[in-house]
Parts: structure tokens; sequence; C-alpha cells
């Protein structure tokens, strides 16, 4: 009995010895980690104003192209309206005006200023940890490579897609109405509060898994080709085209239309999916996608993979790739404007964030 109680307090001494030295740890801990500076949350601040500049007039330059990109994914095969890039805009400004050419660009500037802004900022701060556990590999070579890059690139596009996903399903309910809609959305505001009542707090984040899937090889590849064509530039400065470290804003943007070119054309089937998926139970989107006046075929999907089988048989696989002209058009433009804008803010506003720190 006497050495059980031996036993006991000696096992409660431990426990207590345990908890007062992980108190003690915790408590040094704390002490070493120093609050961010005024200097470093001003510095934040405006990365991210940065960032939300650039995704702000790189989308509103190519607002109609984005508009006609939404409308030819999930237009009516049966009911053609919209036939390739030119005769869709024509058909957009005689139907619509000048303003129809930019329906839903101030709810996609609302969605993509703060997601421009996050994504920017998320890369940094996951290529700094990205590269510093890199470090800690003995014999790894302390710069980032490409498939890092493409790594950090991934986190941050899920990051923003994911905190602006909202958002973006709204967008795209509203770019796709007309004045012939039986049903209008008055505004961002107006379609999140009618989806949430009508459909669901689940139905804000109808097709979020394509999105997610399509945003890491879009986003991921877009940063990777960017800063890897810009480090191969100055560091081979071939056919005479880089003199020193600094590249000249053509050489930047000819390197975001690369990075655009590569990425949209490996993730848009699933930018396809997304946006079908995104019309599922909304009562008046078979007005859209079957055709206005015409039979009201219902919009029903089981999730992606279900959603890439009907579009499929019923489209063929060319289906998958609706949109994909006006889209190749404005995203090099696009992505471009953004990289350079981003870049080009910073130097205004002094931001020095230099991810090999």
């Amino acid at each position: 009995m006497a050495s059980e109680d031996v036993v006991g307090k000696s096992r409660s001494d431990s426990a207590v010895s345990t908890i007062v030295n992980l108190a003690e740890e915790a408590k040094l801990a704390s002490e070493g980690v120093k609050a961010p500076s005024h200097a470093a949350i001003f510095s934040i601040c405006k990365s991210l104003v940065a960032g939300g500049v650039a995704g702000g007039l790189s989308r509103t330059a190519v607002a109609p192209l984005e508009r006609l990109k939404i409308l030819l994914q999930v237009q009516n095969p049966h009911n053609i309206k919209y036939n390739g890039t030119l005769q869709g805009l024509k058909y957009i400004w005689r139907t619509e005006g000048f303003r129809g050419l930019f329906k839903g660009n101030g709810t996609n500037c609302a969605r993509i200023v703060p997601n421009s802004a996050v994504k920017f900022f998320s890369y940094e701060q996951a290529s700094r940890g990205i590269l510093w556990l890199y470090r800690q590999q003995p014999g790894n070579d302390a710069s980032l490579t490409p498939l890092l890059r493409l790594g950090a690139g991934a986190c941050a596009g899920i990051i923003a897609m994911s905190a602006t996903y909202p958002m973006d399903m709204v967008r795209g309910r509203l770019t796709v109405q007309t004045d012939k809609s039986p049903y209008q959305y008055r505004g961002m505001f107006h379609a999140l509060s009618t989806v949430l009542r009508e459909e669901g707090a689940r139905a804000l984040y109808k097709g979020w898994l394509p999105s997610v899937i399509g945003v890491v090889p879009y986003v991921g590849l877009n940063f990777a080709v960017y800063e890897s064509l810009k480090d191969w530039l100055v560091k081979s400065r071939p056919f005479g085209l880089v003199e020193d470290a600094e590249l000249s804003v053509p050489i930047r943007l000819a390197c975001g239309a690369a990075a655009g070119t590569v990425g949209q054309t490996v993730a848009y089937p699933l930018d396809v999916i997304r946006r079908r998926m995104q019309m599922v139970g909304w009562s008046n989107a078979s007005s859209v996608v079957t055709g206005d006046g015409r039979a009201k075929a219902s919009l029903e999907y089981n999730g992606m993979i279900d959603a890439f089988r009907k579009t499929v048989r019923n489209e063929g696989f060319r289906a998958l790739y609706k949109g994909l002209v006006p889209n190749s058009v404005k995203v090099v433009p696009s992505i471009a404007i953004a990289f350079v804008t981003y870049e080009s803010v910073k130097d205004v506003l002094g931001v020095e964030m230099r991810i090999s720190d």
C-alpha cells in the first residue's frame, strides 16, 4: 500500500513538473515574440493596396471580354446567340448598349480587389515560408526554384479564392442575366442575400471544389512562369533584351502575358465547370442556359464529376473550352497588367519585401 502511495506521489510530482516546465517554456517563447512594428504593419497595408489596385485595374481593362467569356461558357448549344469574340461583343453592344459590356464589373471589382490583394500578399508570405523550410535541408540551394514558386502560387490562389468565393459566385449570376431575364438581381448584396435566403449558405460555395482545383495550376503557374522568366532574363540576358538587373515594363508585360497563357490553358475546363455549377439552384438560370423563351430544362449536377460527364456527353469535349478565345484575348493583357501594376504601385509606395530575406 505504501509502495502504491509512493508511485502515485512520484507520478503526481512528475505531472506537476511537466506542467511547470511547459508553462516556463511558453512564457519564454512569449517573451521572445515581438509584436510587429508600426512600420511592418504599414508595409503590409501598402502591399495589400498594391495588390488591390493591380486586380481592379487589370479586370476593368478587360471587363467586356470577361463578360463574353462567361456568357459563352453557359449558353445553350441549341440556341446560339454569342458566336465568336467579335460577333459576341457586337451583339452585346447592339442589344444592351455600352453598359452591357461592363455588366457585373462592379461586382467583379468588389471581388477581385480583395482577392488580388490577398493573392499577391499570400504569395510573398508563402514564398518566404517555403524558402525557409527549403533552406533547412542540408545541401539545398538558397533560392526559389520554379517548383517552389509553383507551390507558393498554389497556396496563394487557394487562400484568395476561398476568402472571396461567395462574391465570385454571385458575380457569375449577375454577369449572365440580361434585360430579358425574368428575375433581376439588383446588385451584389441583393444577390448574396437572395441566394442565402432562397438556397441556403452552402449555395454560396457552389463550384468551390473545381475552382480550388483549377486555381492551383492557374495561379501557381502564373507566379512560377512569371518569376522564373524574369530570373532567366536577368541572368541569361538573351538576344540583348536585358542590359541590367531591372527589367523594362514591356519585358515584364511579355513575361506576364506568357504566364497568363500557360496558366489559363491548363485550368480552363475547370473554370467552365465551376460556372455551370454556380447556376444550379437558381430558378431562372434555365432561361440563360437553355435560351430565352425556349423549353426550360432543369440544371442539375450532383457534383464536379457529374458536371464534367453531362457537359461532355451532351455537348462534346469542345464544350469544356467554350469561351477560350475571348478568355485568351483577355487573360494575356489582364495578367500582364496585374503583375506590372502591382510591382509599379509597390515601387511608388516604397514597399520593400524581398522574398529572399
